[in-house]
């Protein structure tokens, strides 16, 4: 599963990739965090954007994109990812495709969370004036003011690839303004509709198909069983002498064979014997 979570600061992407993080073993590509990563190991990526950091420059798109391809490269990214924070412009997304081809990987799908900007300033204001009451230092950068700059942001810089994946019929839109749980059903729901996730037996399928799993030896083993019961029938069944068959001895021997090929296992082999001992009881009479 690889996937996009697009969406403005607010619309809940954070909270949504955990989600996704823990329900399917993927990982969560955050480029803020990869690159402090890629700095501490000190990777060849890591030590240009080092110095770059240390003199106050923005890293370059190349450089981030060489971060992505080094992380996606590692085991515990083997069963997919979840961008959040990248791309954030057109050019990105371009060098994204261009990763992914390189490496032969697909993109799944791009998830727009659609909110209310309106609604986001008021949830900020909100919480502010209830961290202030009850005397908590607030973030200078979880301000209504500084919301509104990176909003704007996002709108000229982001907004872009809305249009950008529609084109290439990669984009959902899902409602960002639902509840956590409710956003969370819509991202599986489009993400299952695109194959990106592998289907799921339903509790009762899936015991069935277990069971049916593990019968198949059993299964087998009855059935070379009745075979071989089917076998023993017969000959038991054949006249002591050429002379003429009798009806009881024909009678029997139909049973016989009738019960070892439709029951198998212990029933059969029990019919079997029971109609062999009888048909022995016959010629003894004779």
């Amino acid at each position: 599963m690889r996937l996009i979570l697009l969406g403005p600061p607010g619309s809940g992407k954070g909270t949504q990739a955990q989600r996704l993080v823990q329900r399917y073993g993927i990982v969560q590509l955050s480029t803020g965090e990869m690159l402090r990563a890629a700095v501490a190991a000190e990777t060849p990526v890591g030590l240009k954007a080092k110095d770059l950091m240390a003199n106050g420059q923005l890293v370059p798109d190349d450089i981030v994109v060489g971060i992505i391809s080094d992380r996606i490269d590692q085991p515990d990214a083997a069963k997919g990812f979840v961008l959040d924070g990248f791309p954030r412009t057109v050019p990105q997304a371009e060098a994204l495709d261009e990763l992914l081809k390189k490496k032969h990987l697909r993109l799944d799908a791009v998830v727009e969370l659609r909110v209310n900007e309106s609604a986001l300033l008021q949830r900020v204001e909100t919480r502010v004036a209830e961290m202030l009451a009850r005397g908590e230092e607030v973030r200078v950068d979880d301000t209504p003011e500084v919301l509104t700059k990176r909003l704007a942001a996002y709108r000229s810089q982001t907004e872009p690839l809305i249009h950008y994946y529609s084109e290439r019929r990669k984009l959902a839109t899902v409602d960002g303004m639902m509840t956590i749980e409710q956003v969370t059903r819509e991202v599986n729901r489009i993400l299952s509709a695109v194959g990106a996730l592998e289907p799921k037996l339903a509790p009762a399928r899936k015991a069935k198909a277990a069971a049916r799993k593990t019968a198949r030896p059993a299964a087998k083993k009855a059935a070379k069983t009745a075979k071989k019961a089917v076998k023993t029938a017969r000959k038991a069944a054949k006249p002591a002498s050429r002379g003429a068959k009798t009806a009881g001895n024909k009678k029997a021997a139909r049973k016989a064979v009738s019960a070892a090929r439709g029951r198998g296992g212990a029933s059969a082999q029990k019919t079997v014997r029971k109609a062999a001992k009888k048909v022995t009881k016959k010629r003894a009479k004779r």
